[in-house]
């Protein structure tokens, strides 16, 4: 004799499941992400209203305003903005100045910081707040006593056309290393220091030595702060105008920046067509800021979070 039982009604999960998602859409985390859309739409306006006017015809722009809807767009502005002010040479200029520029102030700095943060240094501490003071001098008071010193300091011909560092790349090159080591110092150094420091006493015990311990040991591991570090010194070297200024007076050896002066009429200037130029002048920090974006967050956010 066989019985039958009556299936037990089973309770199902998913009726639950939107609840629960809509209990997680708290007002405080809409309003974060509201406020973080609007400071970024901030930041984007003039770079956006750049874009949208460098697409469209001056006479257009100058009739109904640069907020009026557009009747023709096109890429004719950037060709011409490329031609009249010859970028080709700035561009290469600007290369010439930050490439070098950049090595040098992330190798000079990974020496300084390793020396200070994983090695016990005496006075240690206080040659890491004199680099970390140097940020804080304005840079606008020695802009003249470095013209003078530069006027001064000889240089072989095949290094200068004036025989001294002034106009030559030598001098902007040395000032932007001189100013911005001190910043990489800094970073570089409160970076090694979250490193486990059972790393560098396994490699002494392996009869690891200093050079061993920097350069193959403590330099890898600091690969995300050198790739921010090197997108921000990159950033702040291409767009540097003063220095270039003050210590260049052939106008064939300024970097990229100044081509922009080229797109400026004596009588008349176009605003549209120094918006092209504008925007073409932001593409390679754009692309730099594309092609190392991993890293470069990767070492913003290093050190963020314990565990």
């Amino acid at each position: 004799m066989t019985t039958h039982t009556a299936p037990v009604p089973t309770t199902t999960a998913p009726a639950a499941a939107p609840a629960a998602r809509r209990r997680r859409v708290r007002p405080g985390r809409l309003g974060v992400h509201a406020f973080l859309m609007a400071v970024s739409l901030a930041f984007l306006a003039p770079l956006l209203l750049a874009v949208y006017a460098s697409l469209r015809p001056y006479e257009e722009t100058s009739r109904d305003g640069y907020f009026s809807l557009p009747k023709h767009l096109s890429f004719a502005y950037y060709k011409q903005a490329f031609t009249d002010s010859g970028m080709t040479k700035y561009f290469v200029n600007t290369l010439i100045i930050a490439v070098p520029g950049v090595i040098l102030v992330l190798f000079f700095a990974a020496f300084v910081a390793f020396a200070v943060s994983r090695l016990k240094l005496r006075g240690g501490m206080v040659l890491l707040m004199l680099f970390t003071a140097g940020n804080l001098l304005p840079q606008q008071v020695i802009v003249t006593p470095l013209y003078v010193v530069f006027n001064r300091i000889p240089l072989p011909y095949w290094m200068s056309d004036s025989m001294t560092m002034f106009d030559s790349y030598w001098a902007v090159i040395a000032v932007q290393v001189g100013f911005q080591i001190g910043f990489c110092v800094f970073v570089l150094a409160n970076f090694m220091r979250t490193l486990p420091q059972e790393i560098l006493e396994a490699a002494i015990v392996d009869g690891a030595g200093v050079w061993t311990q920097y350069w193959r040991i403590t330099l890898p591991l600091c690969r995300p702060a050198l790739a921010a570090l090197a997108t921000l010194q990159f950033t702040w070297m291409y767009n540097d105008f003063l220095w270039a200024l003050v210590f260049m007076s052939d106008g064939d050896k300024l970097p990229i920046t100044s081509a922009l002066n080229n797109l400026r009429g004596q009588f008349f200037t176009d605003y549209n067509l120094l918006a092209a130029g504008s925007v073409i002048v932001a593409l390679p920090t754009l692309i730099v800021f594309l092609l190392l974006q991993r890293h470069f967050i990767a070492g913003l956010t290093l050190g963020s979070s314990k565990g």
